[in-house]
């Protein structure tokens, strides 16, 4: 079994050649059901083809309920302060716990806006419910890159499966890939997935998306950590076919993730830059519009007459140069020019054309 260069996700393929497919992450910034509807429809507003959320129960996934995390948070509109804190893991968990009817309700809100609804899945029992619920992907976060049951159990489900690599080597990577493979799946999008809330500029290595491509001949995200989008541009050139960006419906949430996250203006001016980007990239090849080709004729040159020539004169170095715009005979062609008798008297400054000149005669015949 091998990967393919494209996978199906609703009405659209995720590949080479085909439009980046624009990802809003959700998961960590809600606060609700109702705060993630209204995430949801920032990004049906904003042209994002699909939102992500996480599925997840802190009670069955965190033991040591006094486990820290750290992150940063945002403190001043007009400094842009900053301040690290640090709370247990399990409770920034909870506070994303939603009811199996709350999802259901949510997936259901999802599909009115015309979004594709993703999720992270951490055990199989969400894994039976999310297919359940029609999800045509399931993500494995970077921290079950290990966990080869839970991916196994997804790649037999037979969804396209997301691969999180945050702090995962090669090694990891191919081994979890081999998992999905061996279960007969070969829609598999990994993400290049930098650590850290929000991410350090060195820690990015956005040149990892070349390797990843390269490596398993299949699409390749960027799930972005960064403040701003210019990273998620530089992705885009590298050839990342899917971007993953987390959004927030306020920045300034003292809580995780929120700081590096778009505000809902913010969001449409992603996905239009995204989509200027992969026009202004267009194709291998330099294929000249009517417009440019008319472009290229204005600011060109032509053979002109440098002075009055007679009826039967012949055409020297001297008789000719060469003046916008370029509608007559261009430079490279003044060697079937030099040498040839003039038809007819012509005036200073004439464009010349072909019919201009005597073809066949030259000095040599005189």
């Amino acid at each position: 079994m091998h990967n393919s260069n494209s996978v199906a996700l609703g009405s659209r393929r995720v590949g080479d050649g085909r439009p980046v497919f624009i990802v809003f992450e959700a998961g960590p910034t809600h606060d609700g059901l109702e705060a993630a509807k209204e995430l949801c429809d920032c990004a049906a507003r904003a042209g994002g083809d699909a939102v992500k959320f996480q599925i997840l129960d802190p009670d069955r996934l965190v033991s040591d309920r006094k486990q820290l995390f750290t992150y940063d948070i945002l403190l001043d509109k007009e400094t842009g302060e900053t301040r690290t804190v640090s709370e247990p893991l399990y409770e920034i968990l909870r506070r994303r716990c939603l009811s199996r009817a709350d999802w259901v309700e949510l997936k259901t809100h999802c599909d009115s806006l015309g979004l594709l609804f993703f999720s992270t899945a951490t055990f199989k029992d969400e894994v039976d419910f999310l297919v359940s619920l029609g999800c045509e992907t399931i993500k494995i976060c970077s921290g079950d890159i290990d966990h080869l049951p839970l991916i196994e159990y997804v790649a037999k489900s037979g969804v396209c499966v997301q691969l999180d690599s945050g702090n995962a080597t090669i090694g990891d990577i191919e081994r979890a890939v081999d998992v999905i493979q061996e279960a007969g799946n070969g829609d598999v999008i990994i993400h290049n997935c930098p650590s850290g809330y929000p991410a350090k500029v060195e820690s990015i290595n956005l040149r990892m998306i070349k390797t990843l491509k390269e490596m398993f001949r299949c699409p390749v995200a960027f799930s972005d950590h960064s403040v701003g989008w210019q990273m998620d541009i530089a992705a885009v050139a590298l050839g990342a076919n899917m971007i993953e960006k987390t959004i927030t419906l306020d920045r300034y949430t003292p809580s995780v993730e929120h700081m590096f996250s778009l505000e809902p203006p913010e969001m449409i001016k992603f996905v239009e830059s995204m989509r200027e980007l992969e026009i202004a990239l267009g194709g291998y090849r330099r294929i000249m519009t009517t417009e440019e080709r008319r472009r290229a004729r204005a600011v060109r040159r032509s053979i002109v007459l440098a002075r009055d020539v007679s009826s039967g004169e012949i055409a020297a170095d001297d008789t000719v140069e060469f003046a916008r715009p370029g509608s007559g005979i261009p430079p490279p062609l003044a060697s079937f020019i030099i040498g040839k008798r003039f038809r007819r008297h012509l005036k200073r400054g004439t464009i010349l054309s072909f019919e201009d000149v005597e073809v066949g005669t030259s000095k040599d015949k005189e």
